[in-house]
């Protein structure tokens, strides 16, 4: 089975073409000086983002959204406090990524359910999709595995789409120590889907 790496996650380099920051930052002030709609262009705009990001962390459809919901109102109670030290993107990825840590912190402390019957049946698929999701999820475990600097980058960097210097921001640390973490997580997964006997 062979399960390549995007060519995408190979590349240091910052190739991801940003919209100019100036669009959100002029909904931001408007939003400031009180004007509602301007917020939810906002939410419009990132909403899909945050929600991805969220789900990464939580166990359900349910939670991410809820997670993002709850970011969006953090983010318009805290509005007037935004001085632009980083990109809208970046502060809103930061709360919900706070909130996301939030939730699966509280949930830890919940007692587990048991699972429905049904809740393991699995629909038949084609051989191909079979084997694209065993890949898959071979992937998703190696990520699990890397250290938690290591997989923050990481998936910031190739599923969010962000630039090092974003990374770097909601990682907090440089922007440098954001590409030297994304190299060592890529090579790590290298090692880790190697080991299982899957070609990198």
């Amino acid at each position: 089975m062979d399960l390549a790496l995007p060519a995408a996650w190979l590349r240091t380099e910052d190739a991801v073409t940003e919209e100019p920051v100036d669009i959100d930052r002029a909904l931001v002030a408007k939003a400031q000086r009180g004007d509602r709609a301007a917020f939810e262009q906002i939410v419009r705009r990132h909403q899909r983002g945050l929600w991805h990001l969220a789900r990464r962390y939580v166990r359900s459809d349910a939670d991410a959204a809820d997670v993002t919901q709850q970011a969006f109102v953090r983010a318009y109670q805290a509005l007037a406090n935004f001085r632009g030290d980083a990109s809208v993107r970046s502060w809103l990825y930061r709360i919900a990524i706070n909130l996301s840590l939030n939730t699966v912190r509280d949930r830890g402390r919940e007692q587990p359910s048991e699972l429905a019957d049904d809740a393991l049946t699995i629909a038949a698929t084609g051989a191909d999709r079979l084997e694209g999701s065993q890949r898959a999820a071979a992937l998703r475990a190696a990520i699990a595995e890397l250290p938690p600097k290591q997989k923050l980058v990481l998936e910031l960097r190739v599923f969010d789409e962000l630039s090092f210097r974003e990374v770097a921001v909601l990682a907090d640390c440089t922007e440098n120590a954001a590409k030297v973490s994304f190299h060592f997580a890529v090579k790590r997964l290298r090692s880790l889907l190697g080991s299982e006997g899957i070609e990198p």
